[in-house]
């Protein structure tokens, strides 16, 4: 299928998507498209392929068949240089360089470029530093002296260094305790609305999922059963949204919330510097 072919109004658009390993078909004429603007959480049972999809999204995975388009070119063109200005990417632990410091690893895409001068390039990575709610106490830190909900919050900053529309994630909230991963999705709703992102998240929490998601799909036999907003996804006759959606944590995760107060301050001091 050619580019023309694809949605032109999707964000990233999925056709006919087949990924088979020896001994397993993983993907099987899976379609998705993703609007922009959108929050969408891919969720489905161990093995149906949820990391491998996002990692297609990203270029970083050939499928066996089919066609992914992202910003209305082919994902593989995402291995390019510079292609951070257009996709950034939270990987799930982080993934930060262990001997760089903070703000060199959230400097690291812009610096690769080869194209600013370096104080350009710190005074950027600066700002981003303060856009996840860490102050610039924090530039020299090392990785090893940040606690999980830090890492997290660096990890975006540096995903978000080249100012992407697009933004994925893997597991955004895992590893976090409660109060750090409550902190977390609002720092993402907050950058969702103030830089006009299109997210698509890898998540197994609900209360994550609830929070962030303006729309699900659901990966199982193969392919997208169901895409849609949360609340008709789980009114889907499937065992795995039965089981998954409708079980007691589900259950949980649904209950209603107290209002959240007006937001009104910019999104950096809306999250001031913390430790979680």
């Amino acid at each position: 299928m050619s580019a023309a072919q694809h949605n032109p109004d999707a964000v990233i658009d999925v056709r006919g998507l087949w990924t088979v390993f020896p001994g397993a078909t993983v993907h099987k004429d899976l379609n998705l498209q993703i609007r922009r603007g959108e929050i969408v959480s891919l969720v489905g049972g161990s093995g149906t392929g949820k990391t491998v999809l996002l990692r297609q999204m990203l270029g970083l995975e050939t499928p066996t068949k089919g066609d992914i388009t992202v910003l209305g070119e082919p994902a593989a063109q995402l291995t390019r240089a510079g292609a951070a200005a257009r996709v950034g990417m939270l990987f799930q632990h982080g993934a930060l360089f262990s001997a760089f410091t903070v703000l060199e690893n959230i400097a690291f895409p812009l610096r690769e470029l080869r194209t600013l001068p370096p104080q350009l390039v710190r005074e950027a990575a600066m700002v981003k530093l303060q856009l996840v709610g860490l102050g610039p106490e924090h530039a020299h830190k090392m990785p090893s002296d940040l606690s999980g909900g830090m890492i997290k919050r660096v990890a975006l900053a540096r995903a978000l260094i080249m100012d992407p529309p697009l933004l994925l994630l893997d597991e955004p909230t895992a590893g976090l305790d409660p109060e750090s991963s409550d902190s977390f999705c609002e720092l993402l709703t907050a950058l969702h609305e103030d830089l006009g992102l299109t997210v698509v998240m890898v998540t197994h929490d609900l209360d994550t999922l609830f929070a962030l998601s303006t729309q699900v799909a659901v990966l199982a036999e193969q392919k997208v059963i169901v895409h849609d907003t949360p609340e008709q996804v789980v009114r889907f006759d499937h065992p795995f949204i039965q089981t998954f959606f409708l079980g007691d944590r589900g259950r949980r995760a649904q209950a209603p919330l107290p209002a959240a107060p007006e937001r009104a301050a910019p999104a950096a001091e809306r999250h001031p510097t913390h430790g979680k």
